[in-house]
């Protein structure tokens, strides 16, 4: 009889949590489940993307078991800043490595673990786990945390500087990395940042998109866009990578009464947000919808916007695009001119992306796609039919599962 495969999976982010990361790793687990794999998950209290132990979360005792199907997932309550300062993050990382270390000791078999990034601690409770068990070790990198944290301006002194601090992250990332078996990334730009990082294979592991649970022929009106002004929508992270002084000079500079904008999502910046929006009259924010209604959602929508700060580039790939072009409808974004996301929208002609930190020239592209319906419809058509080619969900895992199995 062939023998079952046991695989530790350990991330900060899991079931129930039906966004970002999340989300991946819930899909993930539930996909090797299916191929009869046992899974262990070490995972936090759900706290994302809204900075606070979920309400039916909070008064479990701090370590829980939990069983999804046949996965056992096994808790440690962490420390949840209210306000994620860049020190503050550091305190929530070492609170969930802390507590979760009794946790491995749950575990009695495991093959191979994987470690999903953030946080990088993650890799560390990996290695002992490779260790005790003489296992194999996949690290899975959804965000470059500490590059981040230095390129979006968490910390006062920005990457380029190189200070202690910034050098003594990096040798604790690239000693991590480098004990891996495997270590893989979500974006072609991040695989070439990665290769400096770790002395390990690499691997290309893109986040990708279920075209069958986000489809426009099924789709129906969502409460939240059902004005007959030309509906813009952001659905997503509230937080520090994404641009929000650009949107909102581009707030400023829209017309109210042909235009409205719709945010759904929540975030370290949601409060703050929440405040600066006050004076717009044609500006909505809502809470994140579940996960079943996000099809409705965003194929609601006219335009979907992503405004980036243009120096985050290398760090991380938002996994919402994904969405926002399965919708097939058009999109508008703002970043870096070398990020992954600007090769994206260019190979698959779905929208319009800019390097440039000029409103006018996103006010063009709104115009544009307000004036010629046509334009905006076939730039929709493209971009589901390139995510839909590039990043189908059982065509990655498949994948995936065939290059895991070398271990």
């Amino acid at each position: 009889m062939k023998k079952r495969t046991h695989i530790t999976l350990i991330g900060l982010n899991f079931y129930p949590e039906s966004t970002a990361i999340g989300l991946y790793s819930t899909q993930l687990a539930q996909y090797l489940e299916d191929q009869d794999i046992q899974l262990d998950v070490i995972t936090a209290f759900p706290y994302y993307p809204q900075w606070k132990i979920a309400p039916a979360y909070q008064d479990k005792p701090s370590y829980l078991k939990e069983k999804l199907g046949t996965i056992n997932v096994y808790r440690y309550k962490q420390y949840v800043p209210a306000n994620p300062t860049f020190f503050k993050r550091i305190l929530h990382i070492l609170s969930f490595t802390w507590g979760s270390f009794r946790n491995l000791w749950n575990i009695k078999k495991c093959d191979i673990v994987i470690s999903v990034v953030p946080f990088t601690s993650a890799t560390l409770l990996g290695y002992i786990q490779q260790r005790r068990f003489k296992a194999k070790s996949w690290i899975h990198i959804q965000d470059f945390e500490f590059d981040a944290a230095f390129q979006s301006g968490l910390t006062k002194s920005g990457e380029q500087k190189g200070g202690m601090v910034y050098r003594f992250l990096m040798w604790i990332e690239k000693s991590l990395f480098s004990k891996a078996d495997k270590v893989s990334t979500i974006s072609h730009t991040m695989i070439e940042k990665l290769k400096k990082k770790t002395t390990a294979p690499t691997y290309f592991l893109p986040n990708w998109i279920d075209e069958k649970q986000i489809d426009p022929a099924f789709a129906k009106a969502h409460p939240f866009l059902i004005s007959s002004k030309f509906k813009i929508l952001y659905s997503g992270n509230i937080g520090d990578k994404q641009d929000w002084d650009f949107f909102l000079k581009f707030a400023e500079a829209i017309d109210d009464k042909r235009f409205e904008i719709i945010i759904v999502g929540d975030g370290s910046k949601r409060t703050w947000l929440e405040e600066e929006i006050k004076p717009y009259q044609n500006i909505t924010l809502y809470p994140p919808v579940p996960y079943e209604e996000l099809s409705d959602l965003l194929c609601s929508a006219d335009l979907h916007i992503l405004f980036q700060k243009p120096e985050v580039v290398d760090t991380v790939m938002p996994s919402k695009i994904l969405g926002m072009m399965a919708s097939a409808k058009p999109s508008i974004i703002t970043g870096h001119a070398q990020s992954e996301v600007a090769t994206s929208m260019i190979q698959s002609q779905g929208g319009y992306y800019s390097s440039e930190k000029e409103v006018h020239t996103v006010i063009s592209q709104l115009e544009t796609l307000e004036n010629a319906p046509e334009v905006s419809k076939e730039m929709g058509i493209n971009a589901r039919a390139y995510v839909v080619s590039n990043f189908a969900k059982n065509q990655i895992l498949a994948s995936f599962l065939k290059e895991l199995s070398q271990l």
